[in-house]
């Protein structure tokens, strides 16, 4: 039952990609220049390999492992990192943008996984590490155009087990006695900051650098074991050990520029079969998020977007489809690998809605790669209709246009309309106040997410604050849709928590369903997105939808809502 779904979404569809049901909601935090505001789809292949171009499908990225042994073409070259600089140069003259996902530490002497602090602690091994970082960023510097840099999978989550969450334990950095580290900390969160001063130092402004988050670095596996957990408390654990090590401003003058994670680093069959896990994602876009699903996954990373204001990078997707035979692939025997459903997910429907769902939780790219040679690849999904399916499905999105992403990049500004059901343009939509703290709504130009206004609600918060809302009687709203809110707070403001919220009329026996985020991961100053899951049975038209804004302080300000969408 788990893969019947695939053949009720592709039976009678062709190839001709129609855009989903809603636009893609514009995410948090600008597009990092040099890259293209369209969502990019990519794969891993060797140097020297030429299917993707021999594909005849416009790719966006094109991808490799850097390992331990990289600098020096794994003991056949110079020590002088000429072979990245070549394999760059080779992505280029194919058309690629070309990725590198970074994976040293674990190739240096001293152990695995499990040692992954212990090594970071040894002087040598980190200068001789070090040292490779900033032969990579003089190559990047001298390839002079754009290359993502995907930084260390899994190794900022074992920093943080290791460490037991405290990013002062010992590193050896400054002690490493390179000169462009001696103003850093000997401390997991200086090795952290390393690599943005190396960059720096170096000069290599178009070396995009991406910081790898592991769904399990909380300690608590969100994606596929600990469900009933909420989202938003690990995310802030994990968040606040991050912070100082580059995701929060710092001594180096940069942050970093994307945020990167591996949906999974097999195909879910392999998990099933082998270990006897079910790594199986739920595609109902009625999944709630309490379940093994991609609804979960994408909010997971929607959170992130917002607490970061970063963008996200997915990297070795599994290739496995419904029509793989679920053994080793030992040779791209046709259809040899095991099943998934990730790559069915996004293109296997025809039309754009799961990418626009997870473009609007902030991904910018979707990078497919085997994580293990037994897994199934590019080279050998043939679906029953005998087609490759990543070249013929994904191929016929990208050459239909692929799916462009709204950017709130500070010199383009917002979208130049509003189109949402409230937006607030020609004033208040019907939207009243409700609270002896709020003294006022009005349609106000002071600020604005999209379009010229936004509702202004302002507030004089006394003594240890409380509870305010505006909201809209008489809405009907979609079961199953995901409203957005579109919020702007002052720094240094009271507001210490938004709740989203629907209230249900008498058909549906006045039911109340919210999602309460505290202001804490958000940023004060800037727009926020938040978003609340419409009950899958809710029955419209609403008695009420709005915001609930809450305080715990005296304070005066104001504080505005726009763009109100599903």
């Amino acid at each position: 039952m788990r893969r019947a779904w695939v053949w009720a979404a592709m039976v009678g569809v062709g190839l001709a990609w129609q855009p989903g049901w809603a636009a893609v909601e514009p995410a948090a935090g600008s597009i990092p220049p040099g890259l293209p505001a369209k969502l990019m789809v990519g794969l891993f292949e060797e140097t020297g390999k030429t299917w993707m171009k021999d594909s005849g499908v416009p790719w966006n990225v094109r991808y490799r492992y850097f390992v331990k042994g990289w600098a020096n073409n794994f003991g056949y070259g110079q020590h002088d990192g000429s072979w990245g600089l070549q394999y760059m140069k080779e992505c280029d003259l194919q058309g690629y943008l070309p990725a590198i996902q970074y994976y040293q530490l674990n190739g240096e002497p001293g152990g695995g996984e499990a040692q992954f602090l212990v090594k970071a602690q040894n002087t040598a091994t980190m200068k001789s590490y070090f040292e490779d970082f900033k032969l990579l960023m003089q190559r990047a510097k001298d390839f002079g155009k754009p290359v993502l840099i995907l930084m260390e999978a899994d190794g900022f989550a074992l920093m943080e087990h290791q460490s037991q969450d405290n990013p002062n334990a010992y590193a050896a950095v400054a002690a490493t006695g390179l000169p462009e580290l001696a103003g850093l900390p000997d401390t997991v969160a200086g090795w952290g900051l390393a690599f943005l001063q190396l960059r720096k130092a170096v000069g290599a402004s178009n070396a995009l650098l991406g910081l790898h988050i592991s769904a399990w670095a909380s300690g608590k596996d969100i994606a596929h074991f600990s469900l009933t957990e909420p989202l938003e408390p690990e995310v802030a654990k994990v968040h606040t050990f991050l912070k100082p090590l580059g995701l929060a401003p710092n001594a180096t003058g940069a942050t970093w520029d994307v945020l990167v994670a591996d949906p999974l680093d097999r195909d879910a069959a392999f998990y099933e079969r082998t270990s006897a896990q079910d790594r199986w994602w739920d595609p109902s876009d009625t999944a709630p998020i309490t379940s093994k699903s991609f609804n979960r996954y994408a909010e997971w990373l929607r959170l992130w977007n917002v607490a970061s204001q970063k963008r996200w990078v997915l990297w070795q997707i599994p290739l496995g489809n419904s029509n793989h035979l679920n053994v080793d692939n030992t040779g791209d025997a046709p259809r040899a690998g095991y099943q998934d459903n990730r790559a069915e997910y996004f293109f296997g429907s025809g039309d754009t809605a799961h990418l626009e769902k997870f473009a609007s939780s902030g991904v910018i790219a979707l990078l497919f790669g085997r994580g293990e040679g037994r897994q199934s690849s590019y080279t050998n999904d043939f679906y029953p209709d005998g087609q490759l399916f990543m070249k013929s499905r994904a191929g016929a999105f990208l050459r239909a246009g692929g799916l462009p992403l709204p950017s709130d990049d500070p010199e383009t500004g917002p979208p130049p309309t509003d189109t949402a059901p409230f937006h607030f343009e020609d004033g208040l939509q019907n939207w009243v106040m409700w609270g002896e703290m709020l003294k006022g709504v009005s349609s106000s130009t002071e600020q604005a997410w999209a379009g010229t206004h936004a509702l202004a609600a302002q507030l004089v918060s006394t003594g240890t604050g409380g509870l305010v809302k505006v909201s809209v009687s008489n809405v009907s709203v979609p079961a199953g849709k995901t409203l957005s809110f579109r919020v702007w707070f002052p720094p240094n403001s009271r507001v210490s928590g938004l709740q989203p919220f629907v209230i249900q009329g008498p058909g549906g026996k006045w039911k109340y369903t919210g999602a309460w985020v505290s202001t804490g991961p958000m940023t004060a100053g800037s727009w926020n997105t938040l978003t609340l899951q419409v009950p899958a049975n809710a029955v419209s038209p609403f008695a009420e939808l709005g915001l609930e804004i809450f305080t715990n302080g005296a304070w005066s300000g104001t504080v505005y809502i726009d763009s109100v969408s599903w």
